[in-house]
């Protein structure tokens, strides 16, 4: 059922339609080098096809998954050979290359003997060379909605020659949606969904009906589009981090349910719901980290799917607490003054005395002994190397437990500063 023409793709408007890039370079019998990005099913395949089919232009095919340099010499090859016609060099999965296999493109690219086509189901700035990027145009593809697969699925219950139409099957409007829905964008699904569900079809039956029945059975135990590695992956777990930082448990609970439906480690997400409560909720509720700690705790105990409760109960937590990303802020300053000024000696007042020999060099003489001073605070000591002088990398954030903090450590650093200046130092507030 793959598409012989423009006008059979369902879907992918944006770059079909007419006026639109890809449906110009048809109409134009023109090619250029690109990458087709987009997730399994879009077409990618396809529109290669039809763009070579549409210039006049010999088509080689290879997968990434099963060829080498080897077979791409010999691809190369055989364009030379039939250099009067324009030739275009398919690579599906062209990210499973690495970046010496990559480079065996770029010559040929650059002399015009091939025009390079590649499909990936990766983010091809992440995994193909950027001088490959250079002389490509990326098209990007996008999951089919279900209209799109509806129309695909009839056009397989109507087509004689290549789909089921020699043995008209009765399919009711609300089986094609169902087997549609459950093919969750991908065309190539659904038509297999489809051949399965007419393969339950009872022999020899007189009327015979794809029905609930069949639907049930060939959909039964599938899982949404999620890819473990990729960057379906990255971005469903960039969204629930960003739900539980903007404050919506309902959004986060969704993306948190995404992602363990598509089949992803439970654990991996307890140990992203950590890093979330130090990044996002920090100490305006330091019972976040505790309660994210206790979930990775749980979950490590009782498993799936009794362990997952616990993810969810500090997902839906974090989302509602108070947000401060005050200690993610003073962390990052912390470490750039680190990369920047390099390694600053310990002050003597600072170091370990533990022997004779330290003391004798001045190891901790002068250091003031905070229990020892008014109100347990040595008003006026420092504790950077004396190079950088006063640092200020941690401030408190107005929310929650933090602007205690706040309101504790302005009246701490005031009587910092009066003590060095001389003058008397403000008490305790």
């Amino acid at each position: 059922m793959r598409p012989r023409t423009l006008e059979e793709v369902a879907g992918q408007e944006h770059l079909l339609a007419p006026g639109q890039p890809l449906a110009r370079l048809v109409s134009a019998r023109q090619l250029h080098s690109a990458i087709l990005w987009g997730p399994p099913g879009t077409g990618k395949t396809t529109l290669a096809r039809l763009l070579a089919t549409a210039a006049d232009a010999r088509f080689l095919a290879l997968s990434a998954v099963q060829s080498g340099v080897a077979d791409v010499r010999a691809a190369i090859a055989t364009a030379q050979a039939g250099a009067g016609q324009p030739t275009v060099l398919f690579i599906d999965e062209v990210h499973r290359f690495n970046k010496s296999q990559q480079d065996a493109f770029l010559p040929y690219i650059e002399d015009g003997t091939i025009v390079f086509i590649g499909a990936t189901t990766e983010n091809p700035a992440f995994t193909l060379n950027n001088a490959l990027l250079s002389r490509a145009r990326v098209y990007v593809l996008k999951p089919h909605g279900t209209a799109a697969l509806m129309r695909i699925l009839r056009a397989a219950l109507a087509d004689r020659e290549r789909g089921l139409g020699a043995t008209p099957l009765v399919v009711a409007d609300a089986e094609i949606e169902a087997l549609a829905h459950a093919a969750d964008g991908d065309a190539r699904r659904a038509l297999n969904l489809l051949e399965l569900a007419a393969g339950l079809v009872e022999p020899g039956s007189a009327t015979p009906v794809i029905g609930p029945a069949e639907v049930a059975t060939v959909v039964a135990g599938g899982v949404r589009r999620f890819d473990r590695q990729g960057d379906v992956f990255y971005d469903q777990i960039s969204a629930l981090h960003k739900s539980v930082r903007g404050s919506d448990p309902d959004a986060a609970l969704y993306w948190l349910v995404r992602m363990l439906d598509g089949g992803c480690d439970p654990l991996y997400v307890a140990r992203r719901v950590v890093r979330m409560a130090s990044e996002d909720i920090g100490n305006a509720d330091p019972r976040g980290l505790a309660l994210a700690l206790d979930a990775c705790a749980a979950y490590e105990r009782l498993g799936s799917p009794e362990g997952e409760l616990a993810i969810a109960q500090a997902v839906v937590f974090l989302a509602c607490a108070a947000k401060s990303n005050a200690v993610y802020a003073a962390f990052n300053a912390a470490r750039a003054e680190v990369e920047r000024t390099g390694s600053l000696e310990v002050p003597a007042e600072l170091r370990n005395a533990p022997t004779a020999l330290a003391r004798s060099l001045g190891h901790g003489r002068g250091y003031r002994y905070a229990h020892d001073e008014p109100d347990g605070f040595a008003a006026g000591a420092s504790y950077f190397p004396p190079e950088l002088g006063e640092r200020t990398y941690y401030e408190p954030v107005p929310r929650g437990l933090e602007l205690r903090l706040g309101e504790k450590l302005a009246e701490l650093r005031a009587r910092h500063r009066a003590a060095r200046d001389g003058r008397e130092p403000p008490g305790p507030g």
